[in-house]
């Protein structure tokens, strides 16, 4: 089977995961009624099922869909730039930023954000301070890439970062009210559904933005799997594809990472099974799968998390491992 084939049947299994998004939840509704509510035919049908369908479920999907790719896309980028398996956006400290960022606002001002007379509070406040926490730890790291030319030493300078925003993370929980670390907590667990219908379209723009410019970078990638001298040779100025690369995984990791909390795995397990399924480092073909494949596992996490009748939802990342834990465990055990 040819990888445009593999491709194809994959982008297959997204429509169809994101139809099945849309169709199962915790309370149970005709598959007649909600294509009625999709295409605008809701006379007669229960307002909470319109509710439901409109409001909860088809953003839930979409963000899935987005987050999933965001991540993979990132995940890539990085473990091509960096030539390490292992590379991922919670490597670098950008998850660990976002997180230190949403303590601050939790744990230490009390959920809310004061300038002057202007006053933030609740989900817009957290919102606000994971995307500036997760974009000073990538602001942090590019100023890094201006003198260290090392990949390997860059990596290590992102795992120490990250050290020292849990070591911060932890005093500040140390020093909480338990309501402020329980509130911390559920963050922390992950969550596509924390995307309302008035947000999805600006969570949307910005990370098909960051995914674009995720795509500019498919030929310098390519040049850079045959090493830095040779890309270099070619014209590829690797100091500025890293920036660049930084920028662009930073923005993606941001974004999802304020809206949907530290999701885990996702970005460092779905490039390498998008190797296996395509047996190709080409990023022409590697990069869209793997975005196709980063919305088909996030969708299939999504999926898991509703409980049958009305238990409630999993946290996602109480899910994500699951899936991804055993494809790292592959990976370390195949390059040991």
């Amino acid at each position: 089977m040819s990888i445009m084939v593999r491709c194809l049947w994959l982008s297959v299994v997204v429509l169809v995961l994101v139809a099945l998004n849309i169709l199962v939840g915790s309370v149970s509704i005709p598959a007649g009624d909600v294509v009625a509510i999709l295409l605008g035919n809701a006379d007669g049908i229960k307002p909470s099922w319109q509710y439901i369908i409109l409001e909860s479920r088809l953003p839930q999907a979409v963000t899935a869909l987005l987050a999933g790719a965001a991540l993979a896309a990132s995940g890539l980028l990085l473990q091509t730039a960096f030539r390490n398996p292992l590379a991922g956006p919670s490597v670098f400290g950008i998850n660990s930023g976002a997180g230190l960022g949403v303590a601050l606002v939790m744990l230490w001002l009390g959920g809310s954000l004061s300038a002057g007379s202007i006053s933030i509070s609740g989900f817009v406040a957290v919102l606000i301070a994971a995307f500036v926490g997760a974009m000073a730890v990538t602001a942090v790291i590019f100023f890094f890439s201006t003198m260290v030319r090392n990949n390997v030493m860059l990596l290590i300078i992102g795992i120490m970062i990250g050290y020292i925003s849990n070591s911060a993370i932890s005093l500040l929980n140390f020093f909480a009210t338990d309501e402020g670390v329980k509130s911390y907590m559920v963050w922390g667990m992950g969550s596509f559904g924390g995307v309302s219908a008035k947000m999805l379209p600006t969570f949307s723009i910005v990370t098909l933005l960051g995914l674009a410019g995720a795509l500019l970078l498919i030929k310098p990638l390519n040049a850079l799997l045959l090493g830095e001298r040779y890309a270099e040779n070619l014209g590829v100025s690797v100091v500025r594809v890293r920036n660049w690369l930084l920028v662009v995984t930073g923005m993606l990791t941001a974004i999802v990472t304020a809206f949907c909390g530290p999701v885990a795995f996702i970005g460092l397990a779905v490039p390498h099974i998008t190797r296996l399924l395509l047996h190709t480092d080409n990023h022409r073909s590697l990069l869209p799968a793997t975005m196709l494949m980063g919305a088909a596992v996030a969708l299939v996490c999504s999926l898991l998390c509703v409980l049958p009748g009305e238990q409630g939802v999993i946290p996602l990342n109480a899910v994500t491992p699951l899936i991804g834990a055993p494809v790292i465990i592959y990976v370390i055990a195949k390059f040991s």
